[in-house]
């Protein structure tokens, strides 16, 4: 089981149990429940957003640590995959009474969304996606390449040079941000690295969503791209463009600035963001 780094969050965690499967997770607030569902890497990186009045004012936020992540249960034998990530949040759903919520997924956490919303549509009122990590289009050979090669690189020199080339091709100023938004983040992030790139980038990698299997999800959907993003990698693009074209109930929005950590850079106009979306679709 994966520790919490000295200088991390003193929020208090519970624990849910569900078959074996041990998962730290925050349930707070009153009102139509948003589920959120973290990418790889950094566990906590929707903690900024949490606080955020627009939502913590209005909505129950439920956050949880998936398998492998700081406190909670190792991924153990077979890893989860995409699948089993996915059915680890339908069971803490149920463990916490959630019948219907409002699901926000980031990177990794995203594709996770969309395969609750394909497994368990009445679970899913809507699905707000952060920088979904698909592999889609023309630029899911390079995007493949890339993630193969973090797989390496982490093999080849370890957790901290591989987390922090990780996190600079997606956020290139994040030394100068990320310990003042999410104090001792990238130490916890090396802590949780084998989680990353022995099970997550792997799950990723073997997880596949077409346009035949996009356009099932019939939920209001948010589509969210940073800004500058774009100039980083052709996969943010033209994976924000797909979606829009493949899901039926999709709507997007480009946050000014914004690089792929867009709810721990930004988590003001994020919130915003999800709070209108939120508001126009209620449960």
């Amino acid at each position: 089981m994966h520790t919490r780094r000295a200088g991390w969050f003193d929020a208090a965690v519970d624990r849910a149990v569900i078959d074996g499967i041990e998962l730290e997770y925050e349930d707070e607030g009153v009102g139509e429940p948003v589920v959120f569902i973290h990418g790889a890497l950094i566990a906590d990186a929707f903690r900024p957003l949490l606080s955020e009045a627009a939502l913590a004012d209005r909505y129950r936020l439920v956050s949880y640590h998936r398998r492998g992540y700081v406190g909670s249960s190792g991924p153990g034998g077979e890893p989860a995959g995409i699948v089993g990530h996915a059915d680890d949040c339908r069971r803490l759903m149920s463990h916490l009474g959630v019948g219907r919520a409002h699901v926000v997924g980031h990177s990794l956490g995203a594709a996770i969304g969309l395969q609750l919303a394909l497994v368990a549509p009445e679970l899913v009122c809507t699905l707000s996606l952060l920088e979904a990590g698909l592999l889609v289009g023309e630029s899911a050979p390079a995007y493949r390449q890339d993630l193969v090669g973090s797989m390496g690189r982490y093999a080849e020199a370890g957790g901290n040079l591989a987390v922090h080339e990780f996190l600079e091709r997606r956020w290139p100023a994040y030394r100068h941000e990320l310990e003042r938004m999410l104090p001792g983040a990238f130490e916890q992030a090396v802590t949780d690295a084998p989680t990353c790139y022995e099970a997550d980038l792997p799950a990723l990698l073997d997880w596949r969503l077409g346009e035949a299997e996009a356009r099932k999800i019939t939920q209001p959907a948010l589509v969210v791209l940073g800004e500058t993003s774009v100039g980083l990698h052709p996969r943010f693009g033209e994976t924000y463009r797909t979606l829009l074209d493949w899901l039926p109930g999709a709507e997007g929005v480009i946050l000014p600035e914004a690089t792929h950590l867009l709810q721990t850079q930004y988590p003001g106009p994020t919130a915003d963001a999800l709070a209108r979306f939120l508001a126009r679709h209620p449960i």
